[in-house]
């Protein structure tokens, strides 16, 4: 008899937590691996920030806060929400938690059931699957397609919407492809949504300040307020501000959903950090200039980056519109033969030629939900992504044809 529940067979550990694992042992053992799996910026945390926690330290704000989040982070929360995004929430309308991958869960685990369905748009982030199974509901994929941009089409949603759909996933800035919903694009979703008024939305925002070309997020419940009663807008200070390892999501949303949600958190994590949501709370209401600097700065590795990729032998890239990530299609090595004449027939395959001849670490496209294709991140120092794009084009031009 196993010891374990049933849910644990429906689930599997983050692909990309297990590809930093095994990157790191391979460091360990003296290789110069080049990760390109994680969602890590390489900028630091900005000092204001850091001086900010310090100082919280030494004020002796180290016990526990209220589970949904301290009022003064709470209270920039809602300003954040209102100044950039046109939305206003009341104080019981949002909560504070241990990052937004826990906001996501208590959603799902605080309003999914048996046999509801969840619409994730692929390819996308591999845990909103997990979720959804680990509340026991049934994550329904939509693919989209790259002559789409990998966005959600209006008339896909509308065909893969039931009466047993819970929620829609909409994530934009998108983890893995950087596709960027515009309001237009957002408008067309929503007229669909409004026909559907049990189902739930999900805004996952996290990446929203990480846009390229002069592009500007904008999110769906603010394109459509007559969502706003069922939408959760998601967001957090990791990939703005550079603080991933601090943990801070947050969220608004309908206060009923709020409240639920609050009930799961004080039952597992309870509240986040308050070091933590001081240092979150300088980030929110400090100075904000580095943020579009930063993001000038990713721009300009993307740039650099896709280039080389797009001169290594059959492997093809767009121009991701926002996030971090280059989502590679490796169609053109696909069928060929690395150097001990093994053939490459997926881009998991490749993903192992990969780190075996070039010590260079992606995401299969397979664990994104679309191939073949693989994931990169360019928030690397401009030198070290060079390398790596030297390293992946050496390894390309080495393969051949059956």
């Amino acid at each position: 008899m196993t010891p374990f529940a049933l849910r644990m067979s429906r689930i599997k550990p983050s692909p990309a937590s297990l590809l930093r694992g095994q990157a790191q042992a391979l460091r360990a053992a003296g290789r110069d691996i080049i990760a390109l799996t994680s969602g890590d910026l390489d900028f630091p945390t900005p000092d204001h920030v850091i001086a900010a926690a310090h100082a919280a330290m030494l004020r002796g704000d180290t016990k526990y806060s209220t589970v949904d989040g301290t009022a003064t982070m709470k209270a920039a929360v809602r300003a954040k929400f209102q100044r950039e995004n046109d939305l206003e929430y009341g104080p019981d309308e949002v909560v504070v938690a241990n990052g937004s991958t826990q906001i996501i869960f208590n959603a799902f685990f605080a309003t999914v059931a048996a046999g509801d369905e969840v619409i994730v748009p692929t390819p996308s982030w591999a845990p909103y699957l997990d979720q959804v199974r680990l509340a026991d509901g049934t994550p329904v994929t939509v693919p989209c397609s790259p002559k789409h941009g990998f966005k959600l089409q209006p008339e896909d949603l509308e065909a893969a919407i039931t009466a047993r759909t819970r929620w829609v996933v909409i994530n934009s800035p998108t983890n893995p492809t950087g596709a960027v919903y515009g309001r237009a694009e957002l408008a067309g979703l929503a007229a669909v949504l409004l026909r559907h008024p049990s189902v739930w939305i999900l805004a996952d925002d996290l990446y929203e300040h990480i846009v390229f070309d002069g592009r500007r997020c904008t999110t769906i419940a603010a394109v459509e307020p007559r969502l706003k009663v069922r939408t959760l807008t998601v967001n957090g200070v990791a990939k703005t501000y550079a603080m991933m390892g601090w943990h801070i999501g947050y969220a608004g949303g309908p206060a009923a959903l709020i409240q639920e949600m609050v009930k799961i958190q004080s039952q597992t994590t309870s509240a986040a950090s308050t070091v933590g949501q001081a240092a979150a709370l300088a980030a929110l209401t400090g100075p904000q200039d580095l943020v579009a600097e930063r993001a000038a700065a990713l721009a300009a590795r993307r740039d650099a980056f896709v280039a080389r990729l797009n001169h290594s032998p059959g492997l093809s890239c767009a121009l991701p519109e926002g996030t971090f990530y280059v989502f590679v299609s490796c169609a053109g090595v696909i069928g060929k033969r690395v150097p001990d004449g093994r053939v490459i027939e997926t881009d998991r395959d490749v993903a192992a030629y990969l780190l075996d001849a070039a010590d260079t670490a992606v995401v299969p496209g397979e664990d994104c939900g679309l191939s073949p294709y693989f994931r990169g991140s360019f928030a690397l120092p401009a030198e070290r992504l060079a390398e790596v794009g030297a390293r992946i084009e050496r390894a390309c031009a080495a393969l051949r044809d059956r």
